[in-house]
This record gives C-alpha cells, structure tokens and sequence, in this order.
C-alpha cells in the first residue's frame, strides 16, 4: 500500500459548498517584544506559548525540552506503560472539602462535587510530560510571522486562518478567535487504526458495549505534509465502522474536514448494511447526537470539539490554574476495561483518574443569537502545553451548568503525540454518564496507513457487509 498523498487528493469535489464570497482576513502581528518572549529554550514562552516557568507555589514544574523516557520493556504496538507509576496521590478532593480547592476548580467540577456526596478527585504531582518533536516547535514559532484570521460571512459566520503549518497557528493568542485556532491547529498524531468503545451508562449502571474500528489520518501534523499545505484542502480523513452490537455491526460513517472551514464545509457519508447504500449524511456535525451516544453528547464534542465554528462567539477569559485530567495511564492500560472502571452508580471508578495541577488557557463559547445548539454556553479549558481540550463546562439554553466533559489523555512517548484516550461526559440533570474509550482488546496501530481511496463512497461501498 503506498502512503496517502494529500497534495495528490482526486475526491471528488462534487457538493462541496464554497465559504468564500465575503471573507476578510487580519494577520495577527507579533510584536519584536513578544518575540523575544518566545522560543525553544533560555526563552519565558515555549514555542506554543506555554509558560515556561514552574509556578510560585512549586506545584507546577517548569517545562524542559525532554522527552519522557522510554520505560524499559514497552514493546511498540502494546499499551504503553506508566512512565510515572511511582507517584503517589497528593491529596484527594471530595464533597466535603472541595469549598477549599475551589478556585482551582471549573464550575462544572464544582457542580459535581455538589451533586454526587461520593465523587472525589485524586491529586498526582503535575508533570509536564509533553514534549514534540522538533518540526512541531520549529513549525509553531514560525507560525508567528506567518497566520492570519480569516472571517467569513456565512452562515453565522464561521473563523478560519491562513498561513500557519502543522503547528498551533497563534502561540502567543491576543483574543478567543486565535485561542480557539490554536485548538483547531494543536499537534495531532497522523495515522491511527484504533478499536474504540461507546458506553452510555445508565443511572443504575447499566450498558451496552458499542465497538467501533476507526481508521484515521490527519494531515495536520504530519511531518510527511509539505508545507504549502492549504489549511481550506482536505485535511482530517476519518473512517468508522461499527462492528457491535451485532444488531447495529457494518453501519460505517465516513467524514472528511479541511483544518479550516472558511471555503470548504464537512463532507460526510453513511453506510446502512440494511438498506445496502451510502447516502450523503449532512447530518454529522454541530449538535447531533454522537454515533451510540444515546443523546448524551453532540457530534461536535468529538475530541473536545470538531468541525465548524460558526454557531458559537469566542471569548479569551485568559490562564489560570485548574485541576485537570492527564497522564492516564492508569485508564490506559490493558486492564482497565468497562467492567472496572464503570461503577454500580454509573460513574468513573475514580482510582483510576489521574488529576494534575495545570495552567489552561480559558475560552468562553456563547451561543450566537439567530441559531440553534443544544448548548447555550460552553466554556473549554485548554492545555497549555499541547492546546488539546482538557475540560468542557456545558450550559443549557437557560445558562444553567449541565454537562462536565473530560479528556483523559497520555502522551504516547514512542511517536511523540498526546491524545485522548478515555473522553468522559457527565450529565448532572440526567445523572448519566457517557464514556468513549479504547478497546482493550487491541492496541491502536500508529504504523497503519492506506491509499488515498480508502477514503472515499466508493471504499465504503466495497467494504460494506451484511
């Protein structure tokens, strides 16, 4: 098979609706001074825009440019190991102290302190473990010189930007709009062929096992990517077949997304082994409900967010300190399996989350007046050292907290990523929770890689079953 050739695309553009008409664009501008601030060592700023520094009260290190070793064993290919299995709990925050930690809480965190007696959080010593490749950091500094914001007066309008490679695309972020690109920009790993479950636990417990085989390539970061790459061509390359349970097994959903959406929309199909055909599905995207979700999370919530913008306001609150999900081995390994980590009350089994002190960079998404989401409000709290999405605070359409989304993620040190690897949503009015997670079956496979046409109606048509 011969590796995916971004700049050779032939899909077909048919249907592809064009943003263009009434785009305006505006380079940021980085000042000489913040400039100076930023770079890969001696510097304040790391080339994403993370400070660099520990915090005063040493619950934060600083950042070094080391990559986590390797732990001795780890075979590529397996579930990889606790390279910080040593540490020990620092503290535990529960219903009954959490008044005490709150200024390092989210609202939604302290709305489930204040809703479930028994939740609790376990506090591990922070470590900073990500650490890229050198492209990653030499493409985000040159980023400085080179992105621009673009606006497009469609549909509510939707934000994009131009310039910027494989890297998030404004490390030094003035406003919400380039904060919120840096998320859409973030490094994320190429290729992967993973095994996933869907879990939407019931109040008593209760579950039904969806498992999903998804082939993915984005384009991004690839470093095999040149880089007149244009951000507006197709991008995230995204296949997903269900294969249980056996009732629902072949229904497949292909979806293909440009890094920016201001001149090409999503374009997505399914496959229904019932009726035998692949249908354009416009359906997949914004607040639809997720595949297998049970209506306990919006198709958009993906990753933390995926798709288009333009339904939502972006303000920059600004950085602060909060507790936040990382280094999840413990939910990473082989062992951790539904059975263990979904408890009777239909929650996460907590002993398995690990929670760190981390600074995040806070954005505010309001909903725009003149359209619909089932969100009214969602506040995202960002990584300050990959920009990945760490935490979601859900409001309803009244502004009431509603829904807390984490982001359990690991940094995968033999191919120099960091991902999510257990996405937990809880629905505080519903008393649900919605897990999405990694079959522990099979490891994902970062060395799969196909033909453009894989991705395509036509593959799904040849590969459809029953």
């Amino acid at each position: 098979m011969t590796k995916m050739s971004i700049l050779k695309n032939t899909l077909a553009y048919a249907g592809v609706i064009s943003l263009t008409l009434g785009a305006a664009s505006g380079i940021a501008g980085v000042s000489a001074e913040d400039k100076a601030r930023i770079g890969l060592e001696g510097t304040e700023l790391t080339p994403l825009g993370a400070i660099r520094a520990g915090n005063a009260d040493g619950t934060i290190p600083a950042w070094k440019n080391e990559p986590v070793p390797v732990p001795a064993g780890f075979e590529p290919g397996t579930f990889h190991p606790d390279p910080f299995a040593d540490d020990e709990v620092l503290f535990t925050i529960t219903a009954q102290n959490f008044q005490e930690h709150a200024d390092k809480l989210t609202a939604a965190q302290i709305h489930m302190f204040k809703t479930y007696p028994d939740y609790f959080m376990n506090i591990y010593p922070t470590r900073r473990s990500v650490v890229y490749k050198p492209y990653i950091y030499e493409a985000a500094l040159k980023n400085l010189d080179r992105s621009e914001v673009i606006h497009a007066d469609v549909n509510m309008g939707i934000v994009g930007f131009r310039g910027a490679r494989k890297a998030p695309a404004f490390p030094i972020p003035k406003n919400g709009e380039e904060a919120w690109m840096n998320q859409a920009t973030k490094p994320i790993l190429p290729w992967m062929n993973s095994y996933e479950t869907t879990l939407a636990i019931t109040t008593g417990g209760d579950y039904v096992v969806n498992k999903l085989n998804v082939q993915q390539h984005q384009g991004w970061s690839d470093p095999e990517i040149p880089d007149d790459k244009n951000p507006a061509d197709p991008t995230m390359f995204y296949y997903q077949t269900l294969t249980a349970p056996a009732k629902l097994a072949g229904q497949v959903v292909l979806a293909i997304d440009p890094q920016s959406f201001d001149q090409v929309f999503r374009r997505a199909w399914a496959y229904s082994p019932g009726q035998r055909r692949v249908k354009r599905a416009p359906q997949i995207v914004y607040d639809n409900p997720l595949t297998a979700s049970d209506g306990l999370a919006t198709t958009d919530q993906k990753f933390g967010f995926n798709g288009p913008n333009d339904r939502f306001s972006y303000k920059l609150v600004g950085k602060k300190e909060v507790y936040v999900p990382y280094n999840a081995y413990k939910l990473w390994d082989k062992e951790a399996t539904p059975d263990k980590v979904i408890m009777e009350n239909g929650r996460l089994n907590q002993d398995y989350a690990r929670y760190e002190l981390h600074r995040v960079w806070i954005v505010d998404a309001t909903l725009k007046d003149g359209t619909n989401h089932d969100y009214g409000r969602r506040t995202f709290y960002l990584d300050e050292d990959s920009w990945w999405i760490a935490l979601v605070d859900g409001y309803d359409r009244r502004g009431d907290i509603w829904r807390l989304w984490e982001s359990h993620s690991v940094y995968f040190y033999d191919i120099g990523f960091f991902h999510p690897i257990t996405d937990i949503q809880y629905d505080m009015n519903a008393g649900r929770m919605l897990a999405l997670m990694f079959d522990k079956e099979k490891a994902p496979d970062f060395t799969w890689r196909d033909d453009e046409s894989y991705f395509t109606p036509a593959s799904v048509r040849r590969r459809g079953v029953r």
